[in-house]
């Protein structure tokens, strides 16, 4: 099964997906012009890795900002990770969010709300000055 690594832009996230060390990463901004589309391999890569997963999975998630679009997309991921837990894996998603971004922290315990995974909120000193 192929890694994914994609560079980070302006409109779009940084992703390391490792299937070796069960190391998900998602970095950076999210506002691509087609979330379905940026996203669509990124779920379909959790979906094959589903299939075989490592006993352990960690996403990290560190996104500055990410739009309406996107939020539903990684809904999706979140979803398909649930798929991973359900098979008796251990599966947490790091949620890193700067000390002064409320929105960040309430989006971050809004998906802890709806999904079946341990999530463990990490604050994060400013990032760039920004």
């Amino acid at each position: 099964m192929n890694d994914i690594n994609i560079e980070g832009s302006a409109k779009t996230p940084t992703v390391q997906f490792d299937s070796t060390t069960g190391m998900l990463n998602l970095r950076g901004r999210s506002i691509p012009e087609n979330s379905i589309e940026f996203y669509k391999p990124l779920i379909d890569w959790v979906d094959q890795y589903s299939r075989e997963p490592g006993s352990k999975t960690t996403l990290h998630v560190q996104l500055e900002y990410f739009n309406t679009s996107s939020s539903k997309c990684i809904l999706d991921l979140f979803k398909k990770l649930e798929l991973v837990r359900g098979t008796g894996n251990e599966v947490v998603v790091l949620w890193h969010y700067e000390a002064d971004d409320e929105d960040m922290l309430e989006a971050g315990e809004d998906y802890q709300a709806i999904i079946n995974i341990p999530f463990k909120m990490i604050q994060v000193e400013e990032v760039d000055g920004h």
